[in-house]
C-alpha cells in the first residue's frame, strides 16, 4: 500500500460494535470496564486485547499510532505529549541495557542539545558531539565513547545538512548501539530511517504530520526489539498523548502528503528566488545542486522532494536588521514552529537556538543574520511578494 494511501486508511473503521465510525472517534476516558474482573485481569496480563487505564493505552491514540507505524514501517508506536518527549523517552529506550553514552551530531535543534547536555549529562550520560555529515568522524566517536545511542536528524535544524541515516546505521549497528532519527523535517514522505537500519524514528507531529499549527505531541516508531522496552517505559512513565490530540493528529496525516507535495514545490521556487536577492547573502536548502550533501539527497531522497524548509543569510544584518526584517513582513507567519499550512518565520539566535551561546551558534554556523522559513501551501506569488518589500525596507 503507498504511503498516501496509508496515510488516508490506516487506523480507521477499526472495529468497536456492530456499528463502525468512518472516521476514528474520540474516545476520551481515563479507564474502561468490562462485564466481570476476570475479563479485566486478563486484559492486564495482556492475554487479551483490551483497554484498562489511559496510560497504557487508548483506542483513539492506538489508532494514530498503528497509522505512524505503517507510515515509518515500523514494528511499533508510542505517541507522547509532545516530539521532546519523544525524544526524551526514546534516548532512554535505547540506553536501557545498554552503555549510558550517546554520540550526537553537534547540528541539532536547540532543544534537543539542551536535552542531551542539560537532562542526560547531569543524570551521568556520558555525550560526545561530533559532525554527523563526517562519516570518519562519526565511525571515530563511535570507536572512542563506545555509546549506546547515537542521535541524530535526518535534515539539521537551522542549516538543513543531510546526513546518510543508512552509513551511520552500519557504524552504530556494528558498536551494538541504537540509532535514535528526529525525521520531523523530512517526514516518511522522503525519508523513512527504520528502512535504512535505524532502531527508532522519531517525530513532532505538531509539525508537517498534523500540519495545522493546532495540537502539541510527538511520536516514537521503533524496531521489533525495542519495543517491548519502549512500551513498558512508557506505561511507566506516562506520557501517552490525550485522546483529541491523538484525533487531530490523524485527522492532518489523511492531507499529509499532499500537503508535503505541494510545500517542497513552494520551497524549491522560493529558494531559487532568494537565491538572486541582492539582499541574501546565502540561501541553505537541501535542492541547491550546490549543497554540501547534494549526493546524500540525491540517494536518500524521491525525485522533486527536497523539503520544505530553507534558511538564509541576510546580507550584512545582525540582530536589528534581521527584527527590523521580520516585522515588516504583513503575510508571512511570526512564529516559532514549522510544517503548518501557512509559511513562517523564525529567528535561531532568540528561539531554537536561544540557550546556546553566541560563540557557540557561531561554531555551528549560526549567524545572526540567519533567518528560517518554514514554507507552506499559499501561493507563492503573494509569499515572494512580501519577502521582498520586507528585504528592500
Amino acid at each position: 500500500m503507498k504511503l498516501a494511501t496509508q496515510a488516508v486508511h490506516v487506523g480507521d473503521r477499526r472495529k468497536p460494535s456492530a456499528a463502525i465510525p468512518v472516521a476514528t472517534p474520540i474516545v476520551s476516558a481515563a479507564s474502561f470496564i468490562y462485564d466481570d474482573i476476570e475479563t479485566v485481569d486478563k486484559v492486564f496480563g495482556d492475554e487479551i486485547h483490551g483497554y484498562a487505564y489511559a496510560r497504557y493505552g487508548s483506542p483513539t491514540t492506538d489508532a494514530l499510532q498503528e497509522l505512524m507505524t505503517a507510515l515509518e514501517s515500523g514494528a511499533g508506536s508510542v505517541a507522547t505529549a509532545s516530539g521532546m518527549m519523544a525524544l526524551q523517552v526514546a534516548i532512554q529506550t535505547a540506553l536501557t541495557d545498554r552503555r549510558k553514552s550517546v554520540v550526537a551530531a553537534s547540528a541539532l535543534y536547540g532543544a534537543t542539545l539542551k536535552l542531551l547536555l542539560s537532562v542526560f549529562e547531569p543524570m551521568g550520560v556520558e555525550v560526545r558531539l561530533v559532525d554527523i555529515c563526517d562519516l570518519d568522524a562519526v565511525a571515530k566517536a563511535i570507536d572512542e565513547a563506545k555509546p549506546g545511542c547515537v542521535v541524530m536528524e535526518t535534515v539539521s535544524n537551522p542549516l538543513l545538512r543531510v546526513a546518510d541515516p543508512e552509513a551511520i546505521a552500519k557504524l552504530t549497528r556494528a558498536a551494538g548501539a541504537a540509532l535514535v532519527v528526529d525525521n520531523s523535517f523530512a517526514t516518511p514522505m522522503l525519508v523513512r530511517p527504520l528502512e535504512l537500519g535505524a532502531h527508532f524514528s522519531v517525530h513532532s507531529l505538531t509539525k508537517y504530520l498534523s500540519g495545522h499549527g493546532d495540537m502539541m505531541g510527538g511520536v516514537i516508531t521503533c524496531d521489533a526489539d525495542h519495543l517491548p522496552t519502549l512500551r513498558a517505559l512508557s506505561s511507566t512513565c506516562g506520557p501517552m498523548l490525550g485522546a483529541f490530540e491523538s484525533y487531530l493528529a490523524m485527522r492532518g496525516i489523511k492531507t499529509f502528503p499532499l500537503r508535503m507535495e505541494r510545500q517542497c514545490k513552494n520551497a524549491a521556487e522560493v529558494a531559487d528566488w532568494l537565491a538572486a536577492h541582492p539582499q541574501v547573502a546565502k540561501v541553505n536548502y537541501p535542492g541547491d545542486p550546490a549543497h554540501p550533501d547534494a549526493a546524500t539527497i540525491a540517494k536518500l531522497f524521491p525525485s522533486g522532494l527536497r523539503g520544505a524548509m530553507v534558511s538564509f543569510d541576510l546580507k550584512d544584518a545582525g540582530r536589528d536588521q534581521v527584527f527590523a526584517f521580520i516585522n515588516r513582513l504583513k503575510l508571512v507567519v511570526r512564529a516559532t514552529s514549522l510544517g503548518d499550512v501557512h509559511t513562517m518565520i523564525l529567528y535561531p539566535a532568540i528561539s531554537s537556538h536561544r540557550d546556546l551561546a553566541p560563540k557557540q551558534r557561531l561554531r555551528a554556523g549560526i549567524g545572526d543574520g540567519l533567518v528560517r522559513l518554514s514554507v507552506g501551501i499559499e501561493a507563492m506569488e503573494d509569499v515572494i511578494a512580501d519577502l521582498d518589500q520586507a528585504l528592500r525596507g
